[in-house]
Order: structure tokens, then sequence, then C-alpha cells
């Protein structure tokens, strides 16, 4: 079995624990939804979601795997990726981020991906607490170079503070031993997998009602996410700059609502030319106030933002970036 046969088993694995796990907590079934990567000649991948369901709220669990064998002109030989984000509807049960990739290039530099962060909106230090020891047991070796990585990655400089409570982040991950790479890879991805359910499956979790200050406090959490989503995380950046067949995959990672005012007043903390991005995805929009981020409000935001690197090819030089650049994102500059 070669290295992207066995990655893309493991994603696979992953994808269907996963989402396994959140219907059981969500009682309610992800629907599915392939895409293609011209038409199926160099891949494609399932995505399984839900949306404004009363407990999970909005959830995207994304299996993929693309390929470029026929093109030797292209650096990038195959990607094969989980991609998953879940915020769930209740202010205290926190949103969650999880990314597992294997990239093949052509040159022969080959590596792994892997990221785990919790976002809470409502901050509650034993759930963070949690989510960092699970990991920290899960790859002991790596984990301090992972904290670090990530803390730094999702750190909004316009904000002064972090995107979410705990941060588990590899780039460019590789060593002499595959095996042990791979084993590193799964653990992380089951184990970041099974300490979020966990949490979702504490007894008190969501059993009152939210307050109406604590909705407050995850609109305005989910506002900065979408922040930090749009104007700063490179994967999504890349994903939508490479192509346009999976915009909605790409931008399952954004919350259901934001406050637009508050997105608004944020303007004159970034450093041009970034303020024109935000601009333009405010210009998108609807309403004022709280504004439902649906599928063709997606749309928009996707072109957007591909309209603002095609005009701004240096702004990518002020994206977030842990101890280096993925090089997938270096060949679309």
């Amino acid at each position: 079995m070669n290295s992207r046969t066995q990655a893309l088993s493991l994603v696979k694995s992953l994808q269907a624990r996963f989402v396994r796990g959140l219907e059981a907590w969500g009682g309610e079934t992800f629907t599915s939804d392939e895409w293609m990567r011209d038409d199926g000649r160099h891949g494609g991948g399932i995505r399984y979601g839900i949306a404004d369901s009363e407990r999970l709220g909005r959830a995207s669990v994304n299996v993929s795997q693309v390929h470029y064998d026929d093109e030797p002109e292209r650096k990038l030989g195959s990607a094969t990726a989980i991609s998953t984000i879940v915020h769930p509807a209740h202010p205290k049960a926190p949103s969650v981020h999880i990314h597992v990739s294997w990239t093949e290039l052509k040159n022969g530099k080959d590596y792994w991906r892997v990221m785990a962060d919790l976002n809470p909106s409502v901050l509650n230090p034993k759930q963070a607490t949690q989510f960092t020891e699970a990991l920290r047991e899960a790859a002991p070796a790596v984990f301090e170079e992972a904290a670090e990585q990530g803390d730094r990655y999702f750190f909004i400089p316009a904000l002064g503070r972090p995107r979410g409570a705990s941060h588990f982040y590899l780039e460019n991950y590789t060593t002499t031993d595959p095996s042990s790479d791979l084993l590193l890879a799964q653990r992380v991805g089951e184990v970041a997998i099974d300490t979020y359910l966990q949490i979702l499956n504490e007894p008190t979790l969501i059993d009152t009602a939210p307050s109406e200050m604590e909705k407050a406090v995850q609109l305005a959490y989910h506002t900065l996410y979408f922040f930090q989503v749009l104007t700063l995380d490179r994967g999504t950046t890349a994903g939508l700059l490479v192509h346009n067949q999976n915009d909605m995959g790409i931008l399952g990672s954004l919350p259901p609502r934001i406050d637009k005012n508050l997105l608004g007043s944020w303007r004159s903390r970034m450093e041009a030319p970034q303020d024109r991005l935000l601009d333009a995805l405010i210009a998108v929009l609807p309403h004022t106030g709280t504004c439902v981020i649906d599928e063709g409000v997606k749309q928009k935001l996707a072109a957007a933002v591909r309209a603002h690197y095609q005009a701004h090819p240096e702004a990518l030089d002020l994206q977030a970036a842990g101890n280096s650049t993925p090089p997938t994102l270096e060949n679309h500059k």
C-alpha cells in the first residue's frame, strides 16, 4: 500500500469515527455531498455535514484526495486530507477544528499537516485543559513544538488575542520513519475526535437554556472566528485560490451567524491591503447587525477572497504562519 492510499484510508476512518459520534450526540443524521476536481480526472471528495440543527448547530466533516500525476508541470503530486469544523448551537459547547493531511510533492518532499484546536465561545478552563492534556499524551515527543506553532498560527494580531483556548499544529511534519509518522497522525486525529466528543457528552454541559449574555458572547466569538478564517488562515486561502470547485467545503469552517457591525469595527486595526479585504467581505454581507452565513453568502465571500489576492498577491505574506509556510501555498503566489 503506497503512502497516499494509506493516508486516504486514515482520513476516511477518522471521518466515519467523527460523524458517528456527532450524529449520536446531535440526534440527527448528516447529509453527504460529493464534489469532483475537474470532473473526477484529478480526484475529489465527500463532505458530511449538518446546518442549523438544534444541538450541533453547524458541522462539516470533509475528506478529499486530489492528484496530478498526469500533469508533469505541476509541483503537487497529491494531497489527501480530512478537515472538519463543528460550531454547536449552545454557547457552552465549544467549537472544534481538526485537520489531518498528507501532501506529496513531485520533488520528493512529502509531509504531514496535523492540526487540532478547541475554540470555545464561553471559556471553560476545564475543557481547555482536558483537550490540551489529551493531545500532550497522544504526541508527547512533539507536543511542545505543536502547541507553540499552534499558538503562533492562531494568534490574531489585529485583536491581540488567539482564536482558541487550545492549539496543536504540526506543519511540514516528517521524520525518517514513515510508519511512525502515519501512526502519529492517526493517534492525534483519533484523540482529538474522542476528547471533543467526551466534552460534548458531559451530562450538565447544555442542561440549561443559554442566557442572552451567553448568546451575545457566542455571536461575538463567531464573528472573531469568521475574521480569522477569511483574513489570516493560509489553508482556507490556498484552497480558494487553487480552484473554485469546492467553495462550500472550504468555507464549511464559517460559523452560522456573525455581527456585521462588530466585524466592521475592526477595520482600523488592520494594515493595508488587508483592510481592503475586510471591506470586500463586509460588502457582500447582507443587512446590518446579525448576518446569516448561508451558501449564497459563502459563494460571494469566496469570490471576494480570490479577487483580493489576485489583485494583492503580496498580501499572502501577511497571513498566519507556524514554523514555515506550506509549500502548496508558496506554489500559488
